[in-house]
């Protein structure tokens, strides 16, 4: 593996991936390896470029790995993933996206990811976004669709730290009797990077659930919007929280929208921008940091 290649599956947490039991590896839009089992079968889609993961009734304690990685000058990749857990199943997904560019044309990956989650099943999806390189925009669009089954759960942990130009990142979900759904993003940008995440959530069976929280801190002269929309449909609970650390020239526009369609709807937000308070940095430099250090570390134990 060459310098470049390993530095972006570093970033990713995915060095080891070929390693792993199950997995499905693509680079700049061809597959490397795939290994899968009779529990969790990974098939390409026959009408579009992608892959079918179906992760069969009663599986436990398993784990995919799926990584994506863009090298090829002015690379464009294009992918529809369809996700189908069954029911009484637990499983992992390890998913990540990274692209390095120095060529005078763009680099991107986008994809359409759905998910269909069956009656008590349960997914832990992980994703890490990363971008290297010089010259001309990585940039990553995704648009995630979600359906949640009957008591399932889904909770989701999505991290961008940097290194992409440009990003649009949508997520839809509607969840049906006693179903959960957690998001937690993390988000770092810098330089005059421009990043969008949505969140459009449907909670439309009796007793379903879902949390969404999203941590950030923009940079510099970089931009942030985060747009997010729960519905309580039925009797239910949704919370959405925002909280953005603004640094610099940089921007960040929150914007969480709560609707209630019945009175046993019970939907909250907060949202809150601010700055690093200098009490916190002079607190850390007392303790033998310089002002830069103390900020790294301030910014680590936010995202954290």
């Amino acid at each position: 593996m060459d310098k470049i290649k390993e530095n972006l599956y570093k970033n990713i947490d995915m060095l080891n991936t070929k390693n792993s039991k199950i997995h499905n590896i693509r680079e700049n839009g061809k597959l490397i390896s795939r290994k899968y089992t009779k529990e969790i079968e990974i098939t390409n889609k026959e009408d579009k470029p992608g892959i079918i993961i179906k992760v069969k009734k009663g599986t436990k304690n398993k784990t995919v790995q799926i990584p994506v990685i863009v090298t090829d000058p002015g690379f464009n990749d294009f992918v529809y993933n369809d996700f189908l857990i069954e029911d009484n199943s637990e499983v992992t997904i390890y998913a990540g996206c990274a692209i390095h560019n120095d060529c005078d044309n763009d680099s991107s990956h986008s994809g359409i990811h759905t998910f269909k989650i069956g009656k008590n099943a349960k997914v832990k999806y992980i994703e890490k976004h990363f971008g290297c390189g010089t010259f001309s925009k990585k940039t990553i669009n995704t648009d995630t669709i979600i359906y949640l089954g009957e008591s399932s759960e889904l909770s989701i942990e999505t991290t961008q730290i940097g290194g992409l130009e440009k990003a649009n990142r949508k997520t839809s979900a509607t969840l049906n009797q006693n179903s959960l759904l957690n998001i937690d993003e993390k988000l770092l940008t810098s330089d005059k990077e421009n990043i969008k995440t949505s969140f459009n959530v449907k909670l439309l069976g009796k007793d379903s659930k879902c949390n969404i929280i999203s941590k950030s801190i923009a940079k510099d002269n970089s931009k942030q919007e985060f747009t997010s929309i729960v519905s309580g449909l039925n009797k239910s609970f949704g919370h959405i929280e925002c909280d953005a650390i603004l640094m610099d020239n940089a921007k960040v526009i929150s914007t969480p929208k709560i609707v209630a369609c019945t009175k046993d709807a019970n939907i909250t937000h907060e949202a809150s921008i601010g700055k690093i308070a200098e009490e916190e940095i002079i607190k850390l430099m007392t303790m033998g940091l310089d002002e830069k250090e103390a900020e790294t570390t301030i910014i680590r134990g936010f995202l954290n």
